[in-house]
């Protein structure tokens, strides 16, 4: 017993030097937002920076532990990354309650938290400024696109199968570099939806490069999305958002 104490000791050091960087990765964070006050995880990625950021922009079902290991995972590849609890506190497990969720939430607020989200990660000495972007899926690909036409200092942003706009004077307004995903079978964003967005844009000479898959539905990405979930398309999109990421934020 007493040789192996020696060695139980040395792998438990062992095991908390490996989580130690991981528990410092996730850190709850609270922002002004207006005359309330807005939340959201941070994830830090290694070295004291500068580093690019990322807002991180869940799906109707709120601030899940799958848009966390997204966050996580973009905190691995170089990025400040905050996830922005836009329900404060609350995730469905089902869709009547995301339903409910996603209602109950005013698009005022939802794009004051996030643009509060950019003005703090711009305080942060461990953020460039200029190098702040913003990733969504399903509701959060569309607050993605509104965060982009309210806060011109965005670089770049990636919807993932989120709502479009298309009035000319609201996009005009963006100045960030556009990356979208979406299904071919998405009866909610279909891909006309997308090829006028495409060409409103291109009309307004904004950088923009829209990505059909044929075959995929809506939330193709998640892979808790039972019966839609298509592997091998969410990968491609997933490397398509961390190439335009890494071109346009500089990792």
């Amino acid at each position: 017993m007493k040789t192996l104490r020696p060695i139980l000791c040395a792998a438990l050091v062992l095991a908390l030097a490996t989580v130690t960087p991981q528990s410092r990765a996730q850190q709850p964070v609270t922002f002004p937002s207006g005359d309330s006050t807005a939340q959201g995880f941070l994830y830090l990625p290694h070295g004291a920076g500068p580093h690019p950021a990322l807002i991180v922009i869940h799906e109707w079902w709120g601030l899940n532990d799958w848009i966390k290991r997204e966050s996580a995972g973009y905190a691995a590849k170089g990025y400040v990354a905050l996830a922005v609890d836009l329900y404060r506190g609350k995730v469905a497990t089902t869709p009547d309650l995301a339903h409910e969720l996603s209602r109950g939430l005013p698009q005022d607020q939802g794009v004051r938290d996030l643009t509060s989200a950019v003005n703090y990660l711009r305080s942060r000495k461990d953020v460039k400024r200029d190098r702040i972007g913003a990733v969504g899926w399903c509701m959060g690909g569309g607050f993605a696109l509104q965060l982009a036409i309210a806060s011109p200092t965005l670089k770049a942003v990636a919807i993932n199968y989120g709502s479009l706009a298309t009035d000319k004077n609201a996009l005009s307004r963006i100045h960030a570099a556009v990356l979208g995903n979406f299904g071919g079978q998405d009866q909610g964003i279909p891909p006309d939806a997308v090829h006028a967005f495409e060409a409103t844009m291109q009309s307004l000479g904004k950088p923009v490069d829209a990505k059909i898959y044929p075959d995929a539905g809506h939330a193709f990405e998640n892979p808790n999305n039972q019966t839609g979930y298509r592997p091998a398309d969410a990968a491609d999109a997933l490397a398509r958002v961390d190439r335009f990421f890494a071109e346009q934020l500089g990792h």
